[in-house]
């Protein structure tokens, strides 16, 4: 007696796997490509570089990472477009929300009162030495 095996493994199946194994790969090129990008801040960090160089660097490096993190491990990409506009404005509102909060709260006008007098002092103190 010969009973029919049904078979599992369709044209279908194989094509999915193969899409998977190539996202995979995918998502292990970028991992490996955001680990190159955060070495080189790292070293961008010890360069004897300008001030407002490594600070610009940093931001492009840091932007670059977060566009490669929110399209392809947060699916972005795949979404669809309304999806990915919403995410946007959230992320607009909460970078000027940051913006606003370090503005009005920027370290010059954190120091206590009474410390700024005891600064005023110590440096006429100093000055008159």
């Amino acid at each position: 007696m010969s009973s029919a095996v049904p078979l599992t493994h369709t044209a279908s199946s194989s094509d999915q796997a193969h899409a998977d194994e190539g996202k995979f790969h995918l998502f292990v090129q970028i991992a490996m490509l955001l680990g190159v990008i955060t070495g080189v801040e790292i070293i961008i960090v010890y360069l004897p570089l300008a001030k407002w160089l490594v600070v610009t660097a940093l931001s492009v490096l840091s932007l670059v990472k977060f566009l490669y993190v929110i399209f392809y491990f947060m699916h972005l990409k795949f979404d669809k477009l309304f999806c990915t506009i919403l995410f946007f404005i959230g992320l607009v509102l909460a970078g000027g929300t940051a913006t606003a909060l370090l503005a009005i709260f920027s370290s010059k006008d954190s120091i206590p009162e009474t410390a700024k007098v005891i600064y005023a002092e110590r440096a006429t103190a100093s000055v008159t030495k």
